[in-house]
């Protein structure tokens, strides 16, 4: 009789946990989206003519067709999806122009990442062109380690990473090539 009862137990639990296992059914694809925050920016806008003063004085000028904030993010910065125009002032008024085909700012570190046909030109003619850039915003200086071409009244020079003040005043390259006059 106990051997009995204990045949119909067995039955009775199988029938039990496979309903438990059937009927608690895993949908991860329902639990990923509990964890998931959509990444919107917090701010979009179109055809942007920002002017960033100091003082009273114009510092910087900068034009883009698409911008957008994700200053709601962990890590906030600001794209520029379909690229920029920059106008850079110094304290004598003299301009530097900065394009790109894209751009993102990093608020808490304050670098820009520059990149796509980047090329920065001097009112005295010199020109910087590379693939990618970064600017420090706090230093004012630019740096990357991209192949670039860099041309003034002096010559071209090509070379693979480089750094340099936003007037062209210091600039120290690295595995330059090219032909440079010198005032002998």
């Amino acid at each position: 009789m106990l051997l009995l009862k204990k045949y119909r137990i067995i039955p009775i639990v199988t029938v039990f946990t496979v309903t438990l296992f059937f009927g608690c059914e895993s949908n991860f694809k329902e639990v990923q989206k509990i964890n998931f925050s959509e990444f919107v920016p917090s701010g979009d806008a179109d055809n942007v003519n920002l002017k960033y003063t100091d003082s009273g004085l114009i510092k910087a000028i900068l034009v883009s067709p698409k911008m957008l904030d994700f200053s709601s993010v962990d890590f906030p910065f600001t794209e520029f999806p379909k690229g920029i125009n920059v106008t850079l002032y110094d304290n004598k008024a003299k301009k530097t122009f900065i394009t790109s085909n894209y751009a993102v700012s990093y608020k808490e570190t304050g670098i820009i990442d520059l990149q796509g046909k980047v090329k920065i030109k001097s009112e005295n003619g010199q020109i910087m062109e590379t693939e990618q850039l970064y600017y420090d915003q706090k230093n004012e200086w630019f740096f990357t380690e991209k192949k670039f071409k860099f041309t003034d009244i002096k010559g071209t020079s090509n070379g693979q990473g480089i750094d340099f003040s936003k007037d062209f005043k210091v600039i120290n390259s690295q595995r330059i090539t090219g032909e440079i006059q010198t005032a002998e």
